[in-house]
């Protein structure tokens, strides 16, 4: 029988207290095995002392998109930047980039301040590193993000390519439109990382199954697709899943964010249902009986 690691990623650590003591119960009930850390979130510190007392895995969330620059010489007068001083935004990053207006020298200098950054919290350099609202996964971004990792020798990167995405007729169109932006992106990816060396995990799943499209039914699917995928190719004796999740407690305003407080996403139900969802037995018995290991990067 193929022997699968699954690493589940709880992203956005650091983002709040109430973001961060979600993530930590995932963790203390076996629902979460890796977490990738917002170094420039209100509550990075307070997430990498929780990381060091409970010894969860972490990794750097990258984040050009929200909030405030790590990098004392960008936080004024840089290219990502709007008028108000903060990084453009999910959709607001992506126009400046399709425009011009992002200097690719500036990306790298605010990506290497959060690596130190996060070397500077944690004790150690992330052992992966992704990108916040997939930006690493972007035009011109993509090469300035791959020469980070190799100069920091950081092998992991996410890679979100979902098996079967176009199916999931549950996701509404505009969201889909953009996932599968996310996803051509991500298949332009793939060189690129490979070029320098960074590895991912055979499979990533959690566009499917974000928030209220969570529920034991739809990551057992997605789970037992991405297995049976996997056992249909080459043979091989062991294989490597990611599942993306956001658990939490809704964060409370003012507490949380990036420098511009909490964000609509964060302080949503739909994070305390991905908790409730991620923690129950059903999950765990699943994982059990398809061989199934939870690990993080480490461990590949």
């Amino acid at each position: 029988m193929l022997q699968v690691k699954l690493i589940i990623t709880g992203d956005d650590f650091g983002y709040c207290p109430r973001r961060n003591q979600g993530i930590v119960d995932c963790f203390l009930a076996g629902a979460v095995s890796n977490v990738s850390l917002l170094v420039n979130g209100s509550a990075a510190a307070d997430a990498a002392k929780l990381a060091r007392r409970y010894n969860i895995p972490i990794g750097l969330h990258a984040n050009l998109s929200e909030g405030s620059p790590v990098c004392e010489v960008l936080k004024t007068n840089s290219s990502l930047l709007n008028q108000d001083g903060f990084f453009h935004g999910k959709m607001g990053f992506r126009t400046a980039l399709s425009k011009g207006l992002l200097n690719m020298s500036e990306v790298k200098q605010e990506l290497k301040a959060q690596v130190e950054l996060f070397q500077e919290l944690t004790g150690h350099l992330p052992p992966h590193m992704d990108g916040h609202q997939h930006v690493h996964v972007l035009p011109e971004v993509r090469h300035v993000f791959a020469e980070v990792l190799e100069e920091y020798g950081i092998k992991y990167t996410r890679v979100p390519i979902e098996p079967g995405l176009q199916n999931c007729d549950w996701i509404p169109p505009s969201l889909m439109d953009f996932y599968l932006g996310v996803e051509e992106d991500s298949f332009n990816t793939v060189d690129v990382f490979t070029k320098h060396g960074i590895r991912w995990p055979d499979i990533y799943i959690g566009l499917s199954t974000m928030g209220r499209n969570m529920s034991v039914s739809s990551i057992r699917s997605a789970i037992d697709s991405a297995v049976l995928q996997l056992s249909a190719g080459a043979p091989r004796s062991s294989a490597a899943i990611e599942l993306m999740v956001h658990p939490g407690y809704p964060s409370v305003p003012p507490a949380g964010g990036c420098g511009e407080g909490p964000d609509d996403f964060s302080q949503s139900w739909e994070r305390l249902h991905e908790l409730q969802t991620l923690i129950k037995p059903e999950l765990q018995s699943h994982y059990k009986s398809r061989n199934i290991q939870l690990c993080s990067f480490k461990d590949l």
